[in-house]
């Protein structure tokens, strides 16, 4: 990947790099999506690290890979200071996971058995499905424009929840779509 331009991105430090994603890492609850709403909302917009467009893009990288929340952190932290940065984004983000995981099942498989507990954590659902919620609104909000973005994004959310087809497969349509507009368009 090409150096990235002083003029364009703000110099950010490794230091700062791993400290904002280990925050992402010891205060982001709720799973991916939630995870991916909170590192959107501080890199794109509050620091300006990179921009919407570029998030996306990282992000949807991050679908084709895996666990995306995690992919997402460490594209950014690539985008930022190369290899270094985005193996700093991907320790500063995993690391409180660690060590809160690891401390949760110590004190839930010793305390498994209590009824109060279980209710506890089935009753975080609702809380973790209206964050997801919210981030789909909000990026769908910025990101699908015209008639064709919202075909395009109906499609797509068709395919994966009622068809169950492979996200990566419909990332590779949605790519080739998008290829496939873009030259018919040009071309008319």
């Amino acid at each position: 990947m090409a150096q990235i331009s002083e003029h364009k991105y703000p110099h950010v430090s490794l230091w700062q790099i791993f400290t904002l994603f280990f925050t992402i890492g010891i205060t982001g609850f709720g799973g991916g999506m939630a995870i991916v709403a909170l590192t959107e909302r501080l890199v794109v917009r509050e620091k300006q690290w990179v921009t919407s467009e570029e998030f996306l893009h990282g992000l949807a990288f991050g679908q084709i890979l895996g666990p995306f929340s995690l992919n997402t952190c460490t594209f950014v932290g690539y985008r930022l200071r190369g290899v270094s940065g985005g193996v700093l984004a991907a320790v500063g983000f995993m690391l409180p996971s660690f060590l809160i995981v690891s401390l949760l099942a110590w004190l839930y498989l010793r305390f498994q058995h209590l009824h109060l507990l279980k209710k506890a954590l089935s009753a975080t659902n609702p809380v973790v499905i209206a964050l997801i919620c919210a981030v789909v609104l909000d990026m769908g909000k910025k990101q699908v424009r015209g008639l064709n973005g919202l075909l395009l994004a109906l499609a797509a959310f068709a395919a994966v929840a009622l068809f169950k087809l492979n996200v990566a497969l419909v990332l590779v349509a949605g790519l080739v779509w998008a290829l496939a507009s873009a030259l018919w368009q040009r071309e008319h």
